[in-house]
């Protein structure tokens, strides 16, 4: 197996990865690394001192525990890794304080953690609407934690796709009859479909079945691309390493238990 290529996209931090000589198992049980065992920071526990708002306690904390909160991989373990067994202490879990009163809107941004470095991906995320005499005061507490056990600590999306061989036949005789049936991205100016449209853009989905012999799309599982993009907790480059690592460390453990 080797790596084909990798390519960046700045503004939405996601990055694709080709691999070539490989097979669909092999990547998707990396896809299924990233998303399930790559541990991201979330509010997982909220102790409510006051809260006159519209909204009752649980809606307040499920929203809380939806907030993208920026992770240190390094800074903190897993709870039930860490050296406390689970008791709770500042190598695990931290707190973020939340005082306001209204009126006006209550921001991700009001969370006041301990660690600069643990704070809301997005401030302006909207928590609750307090009108005038309305208070809310917290304390949310964040721990690490896995998508398999929590949705809430996905760190991103990734998926994959296959390289794909395309070939266009302009001059066959039903073309006129089933061009309306094609989008019309994928057609030139003069009129005739051009195979490097369909690719730029990702229209093979929507050119595949119409007429095989006016445009035929075979599929190459050997040579297939992971996509990873983040939802802000942590890089893509972050997530893909993350996920390495936990791969080789159960293989590891899977080796001495044989």
């Amino acid at each position: 197996m080797t790596i084909e290529n990798v390519s960046k996209d700045r503004k939405s931090g996601r990055i694709s990865v080709t691999f070539k000589n490989t097979n669909p198992a092999f990547v998707n049980t990396l896809r299924r690394a990233i998303v399930d065992l790559v541990p991201t920071m979330a509010i997982d526990e909220v102790t409510f001192n006051q809260n006159t708002s519209v909204l009752y306690d649980e809606i307040i904390a499920h929203r809380l525990g939806l907030i993208v909160l920026k992770t240190d991989l390094r800074g903190y373990n897993l709870i039930e890794e860490c050296t406390c067994e689970g008791e709770g202490c500042a190598k695990c879990e931290i707190n973020l304080k939340l005082k306001s009163t209204g009126p006006g809107t209550v921001y991700a941004s009001d969370l006041k953690s301990k660690d600069p470095k643990i704070k809301p991906e997005y401030p302006k995320t909207p928590i609750v609407k307090l009108l005038k005499g309305q208070n809310m005061e917290l304390i949310a507490t964040a721990r690490l934690g896995k998508g398999k056990v929590h949705s809430k600590h996905n760190p991103g999306l990734a998926w994959h796709t296959f390289k794909n061989k395309i070939t266009v036949n302009n001059n066959h005789k039903d073309f006129d009859k089933f061009k309306d049936k094609y989008p019309r991205e994928i057609f030139t100016k003069t009129g005739k479909i051009d195979a490097k449209l369909i690719e730029e853009n990702n229209l093979y989905d929507a050119c595949d079945g119409v007429n095989d012999n006016i445009i035929k799309i075979e599929h190459d599982d050997s040579t297939i691309t992971l996509h990873i993009e983040p939802w802000g907790q942590l890089t893509a480059k972050e997530m893909l390493v993350r996920a390495i690592e936990d791969l080789n460390k159960l293989f590891l453990e899977l080796e001495e238990k044989i």
